[in-house]
């Protein structure tokens, strides 16, 4: 098994500390998350909290393609990190990234980033009824997302669970996560606005969102709300029948 790893410059620990946690991963560390494909822990080293985020081995096709052509999850969420820092849009620190394969094909790979104490995150703002300084949350939110969007970044996973935000006295701030599906370019209006079809269904916290995106791009309040309403249904239109037909192949199974 070949091993390939990059480690932030800043990082305080080394190869062996990295490669020290892997091989205790499955049998030491605190779950964080394990709700999805992936697992993420908590680890205790050298006086400081790290999270490892441990990446499912992809499916066979994905095994190649992985070893060959494309970048790793956890390579890109370590230099989506990178970007977003040197930009000053707020994720955790990048640590390092470890990928395992073999000569054909690509195995298990982690990405480490430092451990981030927030207060809550945007499923809390949304699933929360009269969350404490609610609307002034989602704008300075909203301000976060428009930054993102001025530095040429599109976050395909901009969903409720991958914003973490931390309250500063009476400011808050924001920081990314599951960055491994991101775009670079420069966004136009259409595709500033889809980048929120994701994050709620309410239409009050939509509301609040074009007011003040509108306000950040001088554009009509009208439109701006519009076109996030309608790339809000397409979004759960889309997720809809995707759900639909995941049913029918899971009932088709059973029978």
């Amino acid at each position: 098994m070949s091993v390939n790893s990059k480690i932030h410059p800043d990082s305080t620990l080394n190869k062996k500390d990295y490669l020290e946690i892997i091989n205790n991963f499955n049998s030491q560390g605190k779950v964080i998350d394990d709700r999805g494909r992936n697992l993420i822990k908590s680890f205790e080293v050298k006086g400081q909290t790290i999270n490892v985020k441990s990446f499912k081995i992809p499916h066979l096709l994905n095994q190649f393609i992985y070893k060959f052509f494309r970048p790793s999850k956890a390579q890109r969420s370590f230099e989506y990190a990178c970007v977003l820092s040197d930009k000053k849009i707020g994720t955790p620190k990048p640590m390092a990234y470890f990928e395992f394969t073999t000569f054909f094909a690509f195995k298990r790979s982690y990405y480490f980033s430092e451990q981030l104490d927030y207060n809550l995150t945007f499923r809390e703002l949304r699933s929360v009824p009269r969350y404490p300084d609610f609307e002034n949350i989602l704008r300075q939110f909203t301000r976060f997302t428009f930054s993102i969007h001025e530095a040429g970044i599109f976050f395909k996973d901009h969903s409720p669970g991958n914003t973490l935000i931390v309250k500063n006295q009476d400011q808050y701030d924001f920081y990314l996560i599951d960055l491994n599906r991101m775009s670079f370019f420069e966004l136009d209006l259409d595709a500033r606005i889809k980048n929120f079809s994701k994050l709620t269904t309410d239409k009050e916290m939509i509301r609040i969102m074009s007011d003040e995106y509108a306000k950040l791009i001088h554009q009509p309040f009208e439109i701006v709300y519009s076109k996030m309403l309608e790339e809000n249904q397409k979004f759960i239109s889309k997720y809809n029948r995707r759900a639909n037909l995941k049913k029918k192949i899971r009932d088709k199974k059973k029978s």
